[in-house]
């Protein structure tokens, strides 16, 4: 009882914060900070990786944070990418994510133009995207007009760039520019200050250890629209060609989460699942927060 009436009054508190935002018409939150396996599916936060693996992938994910709570964060993604030439590749991507009676709903359409040599393969990547931030489940506010401006919600239109490169088999590195031009299409009086733009910056190393064992260091920083700085510092380990899949991951800044990967790569079914714990005095009234993804390939290069 403690632990609901604690959450509760927190997202009230978010509500009236985000109705306040809504007004002045400034962004929720950028969709790609929810994602902490991006270091295996990075077409999610990079339209430069889309077509990147060179076979059609689906992807479902989902992602419970704070599980145990009543109204805590939840995410369910559906994707798709995979190549439709020579060197063009196609995706798309839906998203629908509640936060109390925060809701945030986004479809996504990219295209990767991909460059390939005997060492090196690079593409680059744009994608237009939908986002409406709104409430819901709150009922008729009226006659306060912020509350009912923000149950009608917020509608972007937004476009995002990206790099994503695999040179040799072994290194991966990557640039995305999420958001890179936005413009709001609600019915709404504009007010919003300048918007800061963003980055995600990303790089990987596959070392072969033994024959049949491998590790990856690798690295994420994202500086994302109102959302801490951070920095994914990931270390993940391949047996049996990656058959069976174990990783480790800190987040230093935003969350500050530790957090512990396990996945499997079995012909053409991918399956991973993450737990995450905070350092955050909220990791207290939590269970801590669950990520799964179920990816199918299919076709080929």
């Amino acid at each position: 009882m403690k632990t609901n009436n604690l959450f509760k009054s927190f997202v009230a508190c978010a509500v009236l914060l985000y109705a306040a935002g809504m007004n002045a018409q400034s962004r929720y939150f950028d969709e790609r900070y929810i994602y902490t396996q991006a270091q295996v599916n990075p077409q999610l936060i990079n339209p430069g990786a889309i077509g990147s693996a060179m076979k059609h992938q689906v992807l479902l994910n989902y992602r419970n944070k704070w599980s145990g709570i009543d109204g805590a964060p939840r995410t369910v993604t559906l994707s798709y990418n995979g190549p439709v030439g020579n060197r063009l590749a196609l995706g798309v991507n839906v998203l629908s994510d509640k936060f109390g009676e925060l809701e945030t709903t986004k479809g996504a359409v990219g295209l990767s133009y991909i460059i390939k040599s005997e060492t090196n393969q690079v593409g680059f990547g744009i994608s237009a995207e939908y986002i409406k931030h709104g409430l819901a489940g709150i009922g008729n506010a009226d006659p306060d007009p912020i509350i009912n401006q923000a149950l009608a919600g917020a509608e972007y239109f937004d476009a995002s760039f990206g790099l994503y490169g695999i040179y040799m088999d072994r290194l991966t590195y990557g640039l995305a520019l999420p958001s890179m031009v936005s413009s709001r299409i609600s019915d709404i009086d504009d007010n919003a200050p300048d918007r800061e733009l963003g980055f995600i910056l990303q790089f990987g190393y596959k070392l072969d250890i033994q024959s049949d064992i491998s590790m990856t260091p690798s690295i994420i920083m994202k500086k994302l629209a109102n959302v801490p700085t951070h920095i994914d510092l990931n270390l993940n380990f391949g047996f049996l060609q990656d058959k069976l899949i174990g990783g480790v991951t800190y987040t230093l800044g935003a969350d500050k989460r530790l957090g512990f990967l396990l996945g499997t790569k079995i012909e053409k079914l991918n399956f991973y699942y993450s737990y995450n714990t905070s350092s955050h005095l909220i990791q207290d009234y939590n269970n801590g927060s669950h990520e799964l993804t179920l990816g199918v390939n299919f076709g080929g290069k």
